[in-house]
């Protein structure tokens, strides 16, 4: 994993403020910005390891995005049942779902290794170590929270799996720990879709492992594209496992991360002195920095706003106040913004259309779009039914005999 050059720490230090520590970044977090590559507020922030939740609230715009900590008890609860007698039912079910007909291995013949380490750079030094030697081994382990390192934007990340593990052919398969039930065989599709997605940050991350563990041991390592993700059976705390295929996470994982701007670009372009320190008070939580500075610093990096990213992002509702502000489309969504062509904003829109803001309104553009633009007439044409549905022009048509006349 190459780290940042000098001058980028000394960046990303200074856009940070001095003496704040870096927040590392989640798969969760890679998964939402994958989502959303365009953004490039988001990747500099990320990328720089600002805690986008603290800036929320400075901003004056918190966002109720986080898991809650019930779930977060009740996940743990559930992992450590998952886990317990050395991860022989986890092992079980792996053997279960992607080895079928297969024998589960014995307690004693499953290398546990010991993954502590200093700091994140150490303990994916000793992950990385820890792989090599259960491929080279050729036999079964079990890597509890390991942790995998990931470029991002030219930018190491360091990511933390629930488990890996290692088969005797060679193979990896990661393991993806869910609270939420699985009834009937069968769990919420767009968690599942969820936790995919968060699966294939980690599948990524091991790519670049196996590819010097093969060369080092002279073995096949390969990372399988299918996971285990384990739920609670049904209503009850007996985990249940469901091979997941990810493969096309996976691709689209890797090709937005890839379209990512580089976070040295985006910093060399800011004004000079940008920093986003809150400078916190002596009780390290109260910022004492005024909001608008804070609001000139975040303002002076682009975002690309869509409501998806209330799901997904701490800076949302501070992103899409200023998105209503600038009459931006994106408010409307992805879809509607595809719809909508070279039109930027709502102004723009309704000129299009022909109604509030058109050339006959006072208030109105001189341009009002180019009438052969298949977007431009969609609208006039949706405007003009509309305008004829409004004025009562369309025909009502008279009641048929014997049918009741409503009052």
């Amino acid at each position: 994993m190459p780290t940042p050059a000098p001058s980028l720490r000394q960046s990303l230090r200074e856009l940070r403020g001095a003496g704040v520590r870096p927040r590392s970044l989640d798969a969760r977090a890679l998964a939402a910005l994958a989502a959303n590559p365009g953004c490039r507020r988001r990747a500099l922030l990320d990328g720089a390891g600002i805690d986008k939740g603290a800036l929320a609230r400075a901003l004056g715009s918190p966002a109720a995005y986080g898991q809650s900590q019930f779930a977060l008890v009740r996940g743990n609860s559930f992992e450590a049942r998952v886990k317990a007698d050395g991860g022989a039912e986890l092992l079980r079910l792996v053997c279960e779902r992607l080895v079928p007909g297969g024998p589960a291995p014995e307690a004693d013949a499953v290398a546990r290794p010991d993954l502590s380490a200093a700091g994140p750079e150490g303990r994916a030094a000793r992950t990385a170590l820890a792989l090599r030697e259960a491929t080279a081994a050729g036999g079964w382990a079990l890597l509890d929270h390991p942790m995998l390192a990931l470029e991002v934007a030219g930018s190491p990340a360091y990511v933390e799996p629930d488990a890996v593990v290692v088969h005797p052919d060679g193979g990896w398969t990661v393991v993806e720990i869910k609270s939420f039930p699985m009834i009937d065989g069968a769990a919420d599709a767009a968690k599942v879709g969820a936790a995919a997605r968060q699966a294939a940050v980690y599948v990524l991350a091991l790519e670049a492992v196996a590819g010097h563990v093969a060369a080092r041991t002279g073995r096949p390592a390969r990372v399988r594209d299918r996971v285990l993700l384990v739920c609670p059976k049904d209503f009850s705390n007996l985990p249940a496992g469901a091979a997941v295929d990810v493969r096309k996470q996976l691709a689209t994982t890797r090709r937005q991360l890839g379209r990512l701007t580089r976070v040295e670009e985006i910093a060399a372009a800011l004004p000079p002195g940008t920093t986003f320190d809150l400078r916190l008070a002596d009780d390290g939580t109260t910022p004492t920095r005024p909001p608008e500075e804070l609001t000139t610093a975040v303002d002076a990096v682009d975002a690309a706003y869509a409501p998806e990213c209330l799901a997904a992002c701490e800076l949302a509702f501070h992103c899409r106040k200023r998105s209503r502000q600038e009459g931006a489309v994106t408010t409307l969504g992805r879809g509607v913004r595809g719809e909508l062509g070279g039109l930027r904003t709502i102004e723009e829109v309704l000129a299009a259309a022909g109604g509030p803001g058109s050339p006959g309104c006072p208030d109105g553009p001189d341009d009002p779009g180019d009438p052969d633009d298949p977007a431009v007439a969609a609208l006039r044409r949706a405007a003009a039914l509309r305008a004829e549905a409004l004025s009562g022009a369309a025909a009502v048509p008279a009641p048929r005999d014997g049918e009741p006349v409503c009052p």
